[in-house]
């Protein structure tokens, strides 16, 4: 999904956890039905964790949550409990944001995919996910 890459900013509900991310406009969402996505009703989309830049005091704001196998740090502010980013066990090299925590006026487009969290393996190896966190370079000028 090609789309013009912007400044997007967000964070949680009382505003102690803000963020900037760079991505496109126009963005593909991942719902998920894991035990814990679900029960938040976490729909998010994955950039790499250098686009992504935790604000001012943020961090003291923050507290994480683990299960399972721990390798998803799901984090979320300590005073309204909102979820706005987490480090996702399919992507452990990027960030995923709730797209719904970002400022108003900056997604022209959010397209929803759904990841079978419950069936975590198979949909890990058929959405490709795994590369949303990668760097992806523009082709050289001239080709194509």
């Amino acid at each position: 999904m090609d789309s013009e890459m912007v400044v997007h900013n967000g964070g949680c509900h009382c505003r102690n956890v803000r963020w900037r991310v760079r991505a496109p406009t126009s963005i593909v969402a991942w719902d998920c039905n894991c035990s814990d996505c679900f029960m938040r009703a976490n729909t998010n989309f994955v950039v790499p964790a250098e686009r992504f830049e935790l604000l001012g005091d943020s961090r003291l704001f923050l507290t994480t949550y683990t299960f399972g196998t721990h390798a998803a740090k799901h984090t979320f502010c300590k005073v309204c409990g909102i979820t706005s980013f987490y480090i996702p066990r399919s992507n452990p090299d990027g960030v995923a944001v709730t797209f719904r925590c970002v400022d108003p006026g900056t997604l022209t487009h959010v397209e929803i995919k759904y990841f079978d969290g419950r069936n975590w393996d198979s949909s890990y190896n058929q959405t490709g996910i795994a590369s949303l966190s990668k760097v992806q370079n523009p082709p050289a000028e001239g080709s194509k």
